[in-house]
């Protein structure tokens, strides 16, 4: 009695350490994102994407690599891990989209054509520059 009593609660403490695990997901792409779009008709394009969540929506701009506003997002698709941002560039609607690679590392295209990959800008760099 006293063995099945221990491997109940064995199984009841995994489930529910399982279950607190799968509620404590955390959104994934708010924050600032260094972004390289590769083999562009005017070469390589380093951009800076600053993602916030405002109303349970993803929102935010595109940056230079001096900080300076280039564009606002215009829409945002979330669709399982990967995000679609739309907006302007060169007077040009574009997309973007984008996939987790790792924690801080992510992968897609500009408009599907040209390959992207991008590294989340932490903090301490934030403040270093």
């Amino acid at each position: 009695m006293n063995k099945l009593s221990v491997m109940l609660t064995v199984i009841v403490g995994t489930l529910l350490t399982l279950t607190v695990k799968a509620q404590t997901k955390t959104d994934y792409y708010p924050g600032k994102w260094n972004v390289l779009v590769m083999g562009t008709p005017n070469g390589d394009s380093k951009m800076t994407f600053v993602l916030e969540r405002k109303d349970g929506k993803l929102t935010g701009a595109v940056q230079d690599s001096t900080g300076k506003e280039l564009t606002k997002i215009t829409r945002v698709d979330e669709k399982d891990k990967t995000i679609t941002a739309a907006f302007t560039a060169q007077n040009y609607d574009v997309t973007l989209t984008l996939e987790p690679v790792d924690d801080d590392h992510v992968k897609g295209s500009l408009m599907g054509m040209f390959e992207a990959k991008g590294v989340r800008v932490k903090e301490t760099e934030q403040i270093r520059k």
